[in-house]
């Protein structure tokens, strides 16, 4: 009888444990494994004078519809932004881009998540 209560004790656990899983989902991983919180630094700066560029807006485009500010640059021209990503997932979509209209847009697809610091040239708008 003993034996009866140890099993039906240990299915419960692990009913609740299956339970508790399905509720929250896995944990996500560190950046070193299957992927994780990545940050990344930015500088803008002007293509044909090299001046600095304040706030440009960096965007995260998921999709078509769907994109997500991740900051602005400051009055140097630089802003670290940290987002979330899986290895197994092409780079994230991000686009630079000027409020005001005088710097021209520009997309890219990150491949390299290493947190240092990137020189990105902005042409001025036609």
């Amino acid at each position: 009888m003993k034996w009866l209560h140890n099993l039906l004790k240990g299915i419960s656990l692990t009913g609740a444990l299956f339970v508790f899983q399905a509720c929250y989902g896995t944990p996500m991983p560190p950046i070193q494994e299957e992927g994780g919180e990545a940050f990344m630094s930015f500088t803008l700066v002007s293509h044909r004078t090299g001046d600095p560029l304040e706030g440009i807006k960096i965007i995260r485009t998921q999709g078509y519809y769907d994109s997500k500010e991740l900051g602005a640059t400051d009055a140097e021209g630089k802003c670290r932004v940290h987002f979330w990503y899986r290895r197994n997932e092409k780079g994230p979509d991000l686009r630079f881009e000027d409020p005001e209209g005088n710097y021209m847009v520009k997309d890219t697809t990150l491949a390299d998540l290493r947190d240092r610091d990137i020189l990105v040239k902005m042409d001025p708008s036609l």
